[in-house]
């Protein structure tokens, strides 16, 4: 003879699985939290990965010898117009993108990044001459 508390187990889980009933009421309650999560890793993304940003503005070597040159490379996210000061040639906005140049002095080279709502942000670099 079986007690009633082992009936009562058997009828509510068969076999130790959930009813199909008690699976959607779960996933019901747990809705909210999944959209508020899901919502909340979007916007971290898009001000992660979209927002304006200096990603890298190096020089490789930063000191060279006069008539050498050297790689001025930089890269950028969320921008939509680049431009360099002093001016060197027509920047675009890239992740990564270098280019060479030979200053005849030591010379600090400014990276400034724009994107539409008119924000700006900037970075700089100097590359030293050896004498």
């Amino acid at each position: 003879m079986r007690s009633r508390t082992a009936i009562r187990c058997q009828s509510r889980y068969a076999g130790g699985v959930a009813e199909p009933t008690q699976f959607v009421s779960l996933l019901r309650r747990m809705l909210p939290f999944f959209t508020v999560v899901l919502v909340a890793a979007v916007a971290y993304d898009g001000w992660v990965f979209y927002a304006l940003k200096i990603l890298s503005f190096y020089a490789t070597p930063g000191a060279i010898h006069p008539g050498e040159r050297a790689s001025l490379c930089y890269g950028v996210t969320g921008a939509t117009s680049v431009r360099m000061e002093p001016a060197i040639e027509d920047l675009h906005p890239a992740l990564t993108y270098c280019m060479q140049v030979s200053p005849a002095k030591d010379t600090e080279y400014k990276l400034i990044a724009e994107d539409d709502a008119g924000h700006t942000t900037s970075s700089a670099v100097t590359i030293h001459l050896i004498r």
